[in-house]
């Protein structure tokens, strides 16, 4: 059963603005592509975190699968991803997850997991089976994974690098100050060092972070933010707006404006990120196989410029 968050008493609810809707998902792609999941018995945080780009996303045949069960050992304030104690961890899991991602043919795919502070590596080893899996059943398919922070599991970091995944992703969520309301289980620079870690073991992988907007944050809470990544050499960035699961998460304090993603958007970019999403209804893999191609070219160019 998920926790019930501790929160002072929210705010009168927010209207949507006209920008943060999105349509039902109906089409026929999109149908297709739940079936095979649900009959290969995968998890989603598509389906998990309520993510509003689901529509589109696996009316693409985009879709974030999420391994080790759909239960999280930790509760952050902003998840929608039940809480409690997971089971053990199905060894059949990276043979399916590579059988859905040959049937879906995708170019692309994100793998995430909830926490698993229960498992001695995080469930580490567990991520780096599942890359191997799909090396071996979807060669040509680029692959991405979005794992936890391994606070107190560092020695798990080096297992996953070795697979290679094309990119490692690791969300920092927030700005620091907001930790201890929005991600009280975390720790702000443990996730900096995960991410500084992955580029001193293997430069050639890329490296990605999201940052929620509208909880509270100012926007030079948002630009350290991004100095902050830059320093750990981090190569992509999203930033989207945090909607509210459920009244038992935390609040949103108000809707950003489009102008102002926009304005983030060049900031990053001005600081030295090879690729930057950032808008209403961005997600930290909305779009991901579409962003890897532009980011990959983005550091062939950089590399023509150097030589």
């Amino acid at each position: 059963m998920a926790e019930v968050h501790n929160l002072k008493d929210s705010p009168a609810k927010l209207p949507k603005p006209d920008w943060i809707r999105v349509k039902a998902p109906v089409s026929r792609e999109y149908q297709a592509t739940r079936d095979i999941i649900r009959g290969l018995k995968l998890n989603t945080v598509c389906e998990e975190a309520a993510c509003p780009n689901i529509g589109e996303c696996w009316s693409k045949k985009h879709a974030t699968v999420m391994i080790m069960g759909d239960t999280c050992t930790r509760a952050c304030a902003f998840c929608n991803v039940k809480t409690g104690v997971p089971g053990a961890l199905n060894p059949h899991e990276p043979d399916n997850l590579a059988s859905a991602v040959a049937q879906l043919g995708l170019s692309h795919v994100v793998v995430t997991s909830v926490d698993r502070d229960d498992l001695p590596d995080g469930g580490a080893a567990h991520f780096a089976e599942c890359i191997s899996k799909m090396r071996a059943k979807a060669p040509n398919t680029t692959i991405e994974v979005l794992t936890p922070d391994f606070l107190r599991k560092e020695h798990g970091i080096p297992i996953i690098v070795k697979a290679r995944p094309d990119v490692y992703n690791h969300n920092i969520e927030t700005v620091p100050r907001l930790y201890k309301t929005v991600r009280p289980g975390a720790r702000y620079f443990n996730s900096l060092h995960l991410l500084k870690t992955v580029k001193e073991l293997d430069p050639s992988i890329f490296t990605k972070s999201g940052l929620m907007v509208g909880l509270g944050e100012s926007k030079d809470e948002v630009l350290q933010v991004m100095d902050d990544l830059r320093s750990a050499e981090v190569d992509f960035i999203t930033i989207g707006q945090y909607l509210q699961p459920t009244p038992a998460h935390v609040a949103i304090e108000r809707y950003v404006t489009p102008d102002e993603f926009d304005y983030y958007a060049r900031m990053a970019k001005a600081k030295g990120f090879l690729m930057v999403s950032a808008s209403p209804l961005t997600r930290s893999s909305y779009h991901a196989a579409e962003d890897f191609e532009v980011m990959r070219k983005a550091r062939e160019e950089k590399l023509v410029g150097k030589a």
